[in-house]
């Protein structure tokens, strides 16, 4: 089996996104989580543009790394300097890396418009920068900037370009598609021609997304003689991002046959998407394939009766083979397979029959035509699922609760306080709180009645917070007195949940949530919780 070397730049081309930034730890962080993925390289960033990715090289080399190789980015060097003097490749020499890659011009354009130099100089820059590195790094790449561009434009000094870092001692040349705009013929026919005018040599790929090819054109080279391909996780990257690696690694291995991480580090695909996600503090993108959320979720009732009978009727592969797991949502459109899958994975092996199966179908169809969406707040769900089953136990009972919203004229922002009684086994607390804006005064009250029976509340927190209106759901209603849908995504640093309220009063709509919220942990941590049947 042929083995296609995973080359990550999540954190210097990632960080190219307008919405990362990344502290030096981190990205010590995401580096050791590749690392265990099972990447070949993890590119730090270019130690001679900055002092974080400078301090990056030095940081990292305190850590024991046990499959990645760490890559130092650069360029060739300067048109006034010699190789030796440029303080460009004398970073990369000093970042301790074991692996390099300099990008150098390929497009006869960008030589002489963007750079100022002739096409010969251009090509002395390449060589001599790449010959000046080679005896302190392990393996060299270059990397060929705007390749295809420049094999459109003028491919005898692109080749020459690529002939001349092959020459000086470049282990593999990496054909990039910088400004995303090839097409796969174009890659195809791109990679013949080097490796049959370049005999002997090793190409990879190095793809931008701007035409939604960038994964397309990165299997293109690899079916064409490409060893190496460089990527970022969640394609993350400048513009429309590069070439996704969580795309990238499962299409080679599991639909092309080619060995990259292996199969027992691919089932931590998953994992490391969100890991990555979380430390970018960014949103995971619900409909990424393979490993997003949503990757194997099924609505239809009539897709989830075929699948429960074999998934590969409505899935290209099992989910756990990268980590991720098969979803079921419920809705207006779901019919009894959703339900009977649901209780499956809660516990229960329910007939279709079961009068429960009927009563919850009615519940969330009645519910849902007022506004509520439990495919996007399963936790919500599986609160009403159990009391459908005839759990009935209530870890509080909600009295009342008062919400004041205030702002004079000297204020600079509203003032908001809260009361809320609520009775806990048997005993009635009465607390208030002030918070910013109403729903946090609300949410601070209702926690201070609550933690002192029930000390885990302590780490939940509020993740996400989403309100939606639904025009007309109920009533002929529209803009400010229109219903909303509202969305609380929770954690408590294990797991996390999302709940849901729908109400014309988006406080109320907030109350709903938050107790959802709230039930959901105590239920979740409760042992107790399972009802007899």
């Amino acid at each position: 089996m042929k083995q296609i070397k995973i080359y990550d730049t999540t954190l210097r081309d990632g960080t190219q996104s307008e919405e990362i930034n990344l502290s030096v730890q981190d990205k010590v962080r995401i580096t050791r989580k590749l690392d265990d993925l099972g990447v070949h390289y993890v590119e730090g960033g270019w130690p001679g543009s900055n002092a974080t990715d400078k301090e990056f090289f030095q940081e990292i080399q305190n850590y024991a790394l046990k499959n990645c190789k760490i890559s130092a980015f650069g360029s060739t060097h300067m048109n006034r300097l010699l190789p030796e003097k440029d303080p460009n490749l004398n970073a990369l020499i000093d970042s301790g890396a074991k692996a390099m890659s300099i990008f150098g011009k390929t497009w006869d354009f960008h030589a002489t418009n963007a750079l100022g130099v002739t096409l010969e100089r251009n090509i002395e820059l390449i060589s001599n920068s790449i010959a000046y590195l080679r005896p302190h790094v392990e393996e060299l790449f270059f990397d060929a900037e705007h390749f295809f561009d420049g094999f459109k434009s003028n491919p005898e000094f692109t080749i020459n370009c690529l002939k001349a870092a092959h020459n000086a001692g470049a282990d593999v040349l990496i054909l990039c598609d910088t400004n995303g705009g090839s097409m796969p013929e174009e890659v195809a026919e791109a990679c013949k021609a080097v490796k049959e005018q370049i005999p002997g040599c090793q190409i990879g790929i190095h793809a931008h997304n701007d035409c939604e090819l960038a994964v397309a054109n990165s299997l293109t080279a690899v079916n064409n003689g490409a060893i190496q391909i460089q990527g970022t996780m969640n394609g993350y990257g400048e513009r429309c991002g590069n070439a996704n690696l969580c795309s990238i690694i499962p299409n080679l291995e599991i639909k092309l046959g080619y060995e990259t991480i292996g199969e027992t580090n691919l089932i931590k695909l998953k994992e490391t998407s969100t890991y990555v996600t979380e430390i970018a503090n960014l949103r995971p993108f619900l409909r990424q394939p393979f490993v997003g959320q949503a990757a194997f979720a099924h609505k239809g009732g009539v897709h989830v009766s075929a699948v429960l009978k074999d998934s590969t009727s409505y899935e290209h592969i099992d989910p756990l083979l990268v980590g991720n797991d098969r979803r079921v949502l419920l809705s207006d459109l779901s019919g009894k397979s959703n339900v009977l899958y649901k209780a499956q994975k809660y516990g229960y092996d329910l007939d279709k029959n079961d009068p429960a199966v009927q009563t919850i179908l009615a519940d969330i169809k009645e519910r849902e035509s007022i506004g509520f969406e439990y495919s996007a707040a399963e936790a919500s769900f599986e609160l009403l699922f159990f009391k459908a089953m005839g759990w009935s136990k209530r870890y509080f009972e909600f009295i009342n609760f008062f919400v004041v919203d205030a702002k004079r004229k000297n204020d600079s922002e509203p003032f908001s306080e809260a009361t809320v009684i609520v009775k806990v086994h048997g005993q009635e607390n009465h607390t208030a709180a002030s918070g910013e804006g109403p729903v946090n005064a609300l949410d601070k009250a209702l926690r201070k009645a609550l933690e002192p029976f029930y000390p885990s509340l302590k780490h939940v927190r509020l993740q996400d917070f989403k309100v939606r209106v639904l025009s007309g759901a109920v009533r002929q209603a529209a803009g400010t007195s229109s219903n909303v849908r509202l969305l609380i995504e929770s954690t408590d640093g294990k797991d996390q949940w999302t709940t849901m309220g729908v109400s014309h009063n988006i406080i109320e709509a907030s109350w709903q949530a938050l107790v959802d919220s709230i039930n959901y942990k105590l239920f979740k941590d409760d042992p107790q919780k399972w009802p007899s049947r």
